[in-house]
């Protein structure tokens, strides 16, 4: 009877939880389900790092330890680290090179997007002993000397490094400020835009340090209020260099640990220009620098002789829009450092080439009508180069691989849609993560040939969660607008019982800015919420409009000096035409997006009052005065030499045109596009008497994160489309 009872009380409460789940899935998608239940988020592999045998590798899981897997049985090896009987989070971790310690990352603030700082311990695999690396506060950007007898980090704006051998600290410079001299990390424009932030590097041999000095003294100071429930809110004050304004002034320099003297390199007389890259080449007093002009239309490689400091330029380059953004890879040497590897758009398309050290040319590597999307790897023994690119069209990304001649070109991945490659050392494996627009990402195994070893990842939970709440598959298609010499790429989802007798609503979405894409075959942003307002009798579109990538240079740049005119006639009669489809109502179109789409969403609202009835307008930039200076000269200018293009296209010009419904979102904590862009544009709208409704949020960042926010977040803004479309 005992064993029954509690048998039949098993079943009777499997019973129960089958009919919640059932009910659930029959009332369809919920926004706790997205927002708080993470019921739609994909798995994925996180914090991996390949091994210097290249046959296993490591990964952070659940911010608490570090796990050794073998790449060819996908075994669990080893537990190299826990945190069980430590009381913090793990935020990142690097080993030394001959991987007997881990550099560990703990506890961190984060500063900005990408910046933070954090305690930082040594764990000695051997003797399993972990020691704090630094006292006295908290530091920033630690990273292990070649020899892993020495870690270099940075506080106070100033470099130290941490002999590990005699439990000794220097430091190597003196000057650092708060909001005046940055030593060894980047500020906030170079951290936003070039992507990095430890500004120093270790030579080859690990006896010298280059690094990077931003003096910030000249640079206009943004105030921004913290309010943290407090009595007396904190104003935070930090240095943001805006469109036309003072950016810092960047040196470089590079300090010998032998002789404990700095030597300053010579980037030339010109001080307003970017350094957006420094790199070692294989010879230990030969540094490269990219240079390039405000403008950034014409940019140079220095290789600078680091015991003098002189230097010499051996590439050249000029563009009559400008030089797509430099990225880590770029000026990738191989081994011998006998020759250098860059992209260009010098063809009209993103291709890769090939020069000798002396900045001689050798070859075009790639070639074709299409964009290489990514730099995978080089393998130098094998003169082979691995790449991402959308050769078999803007929507699909595929991996390849090519000998530096040109010659053997092969494709790695398999499936259609989009895929991305991590190669281990020494390239004998690659884990690659696949993705299509109605299929989560899908993560295998493969030799270097591409042959499948294994799956390590099919999400196969949430793909069947898919199939119960009836997500309804993404359809591809091509706009023909009457502006465009091109086609424009878009997709849409029809709610699941489309009846093409019936109208339907239309809300658009869109992000739109210059070389981005939203319309891939990949699993889409937003998409369980796309999915839930299927649900709720939605058709909903999403076109990327001239500007945006994969489509070559003409198509990309036509946009220079008047961001936001193209995009938004694009976005307008893309919305023109999906209005007259039969199973359209045009008159319940909308368009919401966030950041460059938040600003693209609220200029359709204005200057397509004839088409669109509402928009949701999240962080936008009002006037591209107000954003900072590399993004915004970059595609527009200096504002002292293209007014007109700057203030035509601003949503402060046109506020007087609001007919439907505006619904402005913003987070007042939000140092990349400031709060001051939305408070601007309310006191236009003010000015003119048009009604709108506003939603701002507190300390939130760009991203207003946090599972309560996002909750009020996205059902503020799906109240707001039930209302009004």
């Amino acid at each position: 009877m005992k064993t029954f009872f509690k048998l039949s009380t098993f079943l009777f409460f499997c019973g129960i939880s089958l009919i919640s789940l059932s009910q659930k899935i029959s009332n369809g998608i919920s926004l706790e389900d997205i927002c708080i239940n993470n019921t739609f988020t994909a798995r994925t592999i996180s914090g991996l790092r390949s091994m210097n045998d290249g046959e296993h590798f490591t990964t952070l899981e659940s911010s608490n330890k570090i796990v050794k897997y073998s790449y060819k049985t996908g075994e669990v090896i080893d537990v190299l680290f826990s945190t069980i009987e430590n009381d913090f989070e793990i935020n990142d971790y690097e080993f030394s090179s001959d991987e007997s310690k881990i550099l560990l990352a703990v506890n961190a603030d984060y500063v900005y997007r990408r910046s933070y700082t954090a305690d930082y311990y040594i764990y000695d695999l051997e003797f399993k002993k972990l020691e704090k690396l630094s006292d006295n506060g908290k530091q920033k950007y630690a990273t292990f000397s070649p020899s892993a007898d020495k870690v270099a980090f940075v506080k106070n704006n100033n470099i130290y490094i941490s002999d590990l051998s005699t439990k000794s600290e220097i430091q190597i410079t003196f000057d650092g400020k708060f909001n005046y001299i940055i030593n060894g990390g980047s500020d906030w424009v170079y951290e936003e835009e070039y992507s990095f932030t430890r500004a120093f590097f270790w030579s080859p041999k690990g006896d010298k340090i280059a690094y990077y000095k931003f003096n910030e003294k000249d640079v206009k100071v943004f105030n921004m209020i913290k309010y943290d429930n407090a009595l007396y809110p904190e104003n935070y004050a930090f240095k943001y260099p805006k469109a036309g304004e003072k950016n810092s002034i960047v040196s470089i320099h590079v300090y010998d640990l032998i002789n404990n003297e700095t030597n300053t390199m010579d980037i030339g007389k010109e001080t307003d220009q970017y350094i957006p890259r420094i790199k070692w080449t294989s010879e230990n007093n030969k540094l490269s620098i990219i240079r390039e002009n405000r403008l950034q239309n014409h940019i140079e490689i220095l290789i600078a002789n680091t015991d003098n400091g002189s230097s010499e330029i051996i590439y050249e380059e000029k563009n009559k829009y400008y030089i797509e953004r430099i990225e880590d890879w770029y000026m990738t040497t191989s081994d011998d450092g006998k020759y250098f590897i860059i992209n260009s758009e010098k063809d009209g398309w993103n291709h890769f080439y090939l020069y000798d050290i002396e900045g001689k040319f050798i070859n075009q590597i790639t070639k074709g009508e299409w964009d290489i999307t990514d730099f995978v790897g080089l393998d130098s023994k094998t003169q082979t180069l691995y790449y991402q690119s959308a050769e078999e069209s803007p929507l699909n990304k595929a991996v390849y691989s090519i000998k530096l001649d040109g010659t053997k070109k092969k494709k790695l991945s398999e499936k259609r849609g989009t895929n991305k490659a991590v190669f281990s050392t020494g390239f004998k494996y690659h884990i690659n993560y696949y993705s299509n627009a109605n299929t989560p990402k899908y993560i295998t195994l493969h030799d270097q040939k591409g042959k499948l070893i294994r799956i390590l990842e099919d999400n196969k939970e949430l793909n069947q969660r898919i199939k119960d709440y009836n997500f309804v598959q993404t359809e591809f298609l091509k706009i023909n607008t009457p502006s465009s010499k091109w086609d424009l790429n878009a997709y849409m989802l029809k709610p699941n019982n489309f009846d093409p007798e019936k109208k339907y609503p239309m809300l658009m979405f869109q992000y739109g800015g210059p070389g981005s894409q939203r319309v891939t075959d990949s699993w889409p942003r937003f998409f369980a919420w796309h999915q839930m307002l299927t649900q709720k009798g939605y058709i909903v579109v999403c076109v990327d409009n001239r500007g945006t990538g994969a489509r070559g240079e003409e198509f990309k740049k036509i946009t220079y000096g008047q961001l936001g005119k193209y995009e938004t006639i694009d976005q307008i009669e893309a919305a023109e035409y999906l209005s007259s489809l039969p199973y359209i109502d045009e008159n319940r179109t909308g368009i919401w997006g966030w950041s460059y789409g938040g600003f693209l969403s609220a200029s359709g609202l204005f200057l397509g009052a004839n088409v669109f009835e509402m928009a949701i307008s999240v962080a936008p930039v009002t006037s591209y005065r107000f954003y900072d200076s590399i993004y915004t000269e970059l595609y527009m200018g200096l504002p002292q030499d293209n007014a007109e293009g700057y203030d035509d296209n601003s949503l402060l010009t046109h506020a007087d045109k609001l007919k439907g419904k505006l619904l402005l979102i913003h987070g007042t904590g939000d140092d990349n596009v400031h709060f001051q862009n939305s408070i601007e544009l309310a006191r236009k709208l003010t000015e003119a008497n048009k009604q709108f409704e506003s939603q701002f949020y507190i300390d939130k960042t760009h991203s207003i994160r946090g599972k309560k926010t996002q909750l009020h977040l996205y059902t503020r803004m799906t109240n707001f489309i039930f209302e009004n479309l």
